[in-house]
């Protein structure tokens, strides 16, 4: 008896090292490290415009590239340009013009164009001011927001407002497409110019009365590798991705053209 039950504590002890040992394999990657863990993370610097259609692309890029954990910080391009000029750690970066990487050519990598937008005139839900193109925007009595001149969304605005002798005069002017948009979803303004993907995120609160392309002007979406990243060779993975059918698929879902 005191044989088998001795046999019995001795089997039991080296199934259950046996399994400990199943287990530690199973959540360590051979260095003590958990594998569940992303093995490379990378920070991509990205334009306010693209916060819906790049959390999609990122989920995205994560599921076909396990071991990647891709996080976005979004601004109107040309803080991101201060960012980058600052040292700001980050791996990548697209703006929503190319003005602005063109001026960061010290720093980036070469830029591919991933996309293409146009503007819309952004108003409340039901268009309660019955607006019905630029010129209605010059009305004393609407209140219309604009992006600053220095925001790309800001730029293109007043480019083609002054292409069309239009006078606008904005109760404010923002830092970025989606605080234009905010003020127009709050109900704090009439109108607002913004990218047509934008008021498309957000149909629920506003309507987009659509710019004939004959007065518009289109927006372009530079991506370049940052000079600085510590994953030269992800960052670069990941650049090439967003030019691919499954990224410029879910990029056109969303209302974006093709580059």
């Amino acid at each position: 008896m005191s044989f088998t039950l001795t046999g019995r504590r001795t089997g039991a002890a080296v199934l259950s090292a046996a399994l400990l040992a199943t287990l530690a394999a199973c959540g360590s990657d051979g260095d003590g490290k958990d594998s569940a863990a992303p093995k490379t993370e990378l920070t991509v610097l990205a334009a306010s415009s693209l916060t819906d259609v790049f959390a999609t692309a990122g989920a995205a890029y994560e599921k076909a590239h396990p071991g990647t954990k891709v996080t976005f910080s979004f601004a109107g391009s040309q803080e991101l340009a201060a960012q980058v000029g600052q040292g700001a750690p980050a791996d990548a970066l697209v703006t929503a013009d190319t003005r602005t990487m063109d001026g960061l050519k010290a720093e980036t990598g070469k830029p591919t164009v991933i996309a293409k937008n146009r503007l819309v005139i952004a108003t409340g839900e039901g268009n309660p001011e019955k607006v019905e193109g630029l010129r209605d925007l010059a009305d004393p009595g609407l209140k219309v927001v604009l992006a600053a001149p220095e925001v790309p969304v800001g730029r293109y605005g007043k480019q083609i407002l002054d292409t069309q002798k239009i006078d606008v005069k904005p109760v404010s002017q923002e830092p970025n497409v989606r605080a234009v948009l905010s003020k127009v979803e709050l109900g704090e303004v009439d109108a607002g110019l913004v990218y047509r993907t934008d008021a498309a995120a957000a149909t629920d609160k506003v309507d987009a009365v659509d710019i004939p392309d004959e007065q518009n002007a289109i927006a372009s979406y530079p991506a370049a590798t940052l000079k600085s990243s510590g994953n030269a060779e992800a960052a670069a993975a990941f650049v090439s991705w967003l030019s691919t059918p499954a990224a410029q698929k879910i990029l056109q879902d969303a209302g974006f053209q093709k580059p």
